[in-house]
């Protein structure tokens, strides 16, 4: 898939989320294959920015190309602004947000909720393309709810705004993460312009991103809650697609490897009085599905130090080794 200048290969994308897809995981999930990682949202209130958090989301340095920032906002001269700030600080690619279902954005008039103003959206990717010389990509739901979706108007709006590709999480923003994500919506809009669409929404396996490609026709697959705790889902999906195999999970001494990678490069990012407790969510979900995990995250969630955690985590993996070893004499 192209957006702009910049070839997505494979054309799987990490979703933006906010709290998770934070420089570490962006850049774990490039290595394990991710063909495009969007950064966290940034908000466009220039107010906002100078928080340590803000400044950690801006920070780009030694990120793989292309670099993708999102952007979430209502007002189209702010979001205009914001869009040539985080491009003079190195994002190649913005993003505009208008599909987190989140309350507190969209009681903001921001993500989702904008869906329900037609115009004002209009007004957005008008003043966000034109403010800058990077390719501009958006990123909705279904529609607002069941009685108004409107996935397909928005579509032509972006088309008509030169929006460079469009990512469609197939759930309106009442459903939130509720039941399970729909793709003839996706499908109706890849099928009606010329942009490339990228469907979103419930892949989590090999077998259902090729599922979701076929039902859709979609130009790429976007990927979020997937890939928490499990972020070579992008490698195992770009392997089902070049030869049609499913790949096995990981062993579980490569699971350790890259989770211990992952906690120490989140100590690193944020020093180790907040990289310790980011990494405990990540921790838990890397082990959801393992034994006696419980007990384990009991113990980590505990940890207010780095060594701590760590060791944690290595004794939880060397004692689960064990039992399976000891399981398959």
């Amino acid at each position: 898939m192209q957006i702009g200048p910049y070839r997505i290969e494979p054309p799987l994308i990490l979703a933006p989320m906010a709290g998770v897809t934070d420089k570490p995981f962006r850049l774990l999930c490039k290595r394990m294959g991710a063909g495009l990682a969007v950064s966290e949202m940034t908000h466009a209130d220039p107010r906002l920015w100078r928080s340590a958090k803000s400044r950690r989301r801006m920070d780009h340095a030694g990120e793989p190309e292309p670099v993708s920032v999102q952007i979430a906002g209502s007002d189209p001269g702010m979001l205009a602004h914001a869009a040539r700030h985080n491009v003079e600080h190195g994002a190649q690619i913005i993003d505009i947000n208008m599909g987190c279902p989140a309350k507190k954005v969209c009681n903001a008039w921001a993500g989702s909720a904008l869906m329900q103003d037609e115009a004002l959206v209009a007004r957005i990717l008008a003043a966000v393309v034109e403010a800058v010389p990077v390719p501009v990509t958006l990123k909705i739901r279904t529609g607002w709810d069941h009685a108004h979706k409107n996935a397909l108007a928005i579509a032509h709006i972006a088309e008509n705004a030169g929006i460079a590709a469009l990512a469609i999480h197939g759930r309106t923003r009442a459903d939130r993460y509720q039941g399970d994500a729909e793709y003839d919506t996706i499908a109706q809009v890849k099928a009606a312009v010329r942009i490339p669409v990228i469907a979103n929404g419930d892949i989590a396996s090999p077998l259902r991103a090729r599922e979701v490609l076929d039902r859709t026709g979609a130009d790429a697959l976007m990927i979020g809650r997937g890939a928490q705790g499990r972020p070579w889902i992008f490698r195992q999906i770009a392997r089902h697609f070049e030869d049609g195999s499913v790949p096995p999970e990981p062993p579980h001494q490569e699971v350790f490897a890259i989770l211990s990678d992952h906690v120490q490069a989140l100590h690193a990012f944020y020093g180790e009085s907040v990289g310790v407790p980011i990494a405990r969510k990540h921790i838990a979900w890397y082990v959801k599905d393992h034994p006696h995990h419980a007990d384990f995250l009991a113990l980590v969630n505990a940890a207010t130090d780095a060594r701590t955690q760590l060791a944690a985590t290595r004794d939880y993996f060397s004692r689960v080794s064990e039992a399976r070893g000891q399981a398959t004499r």
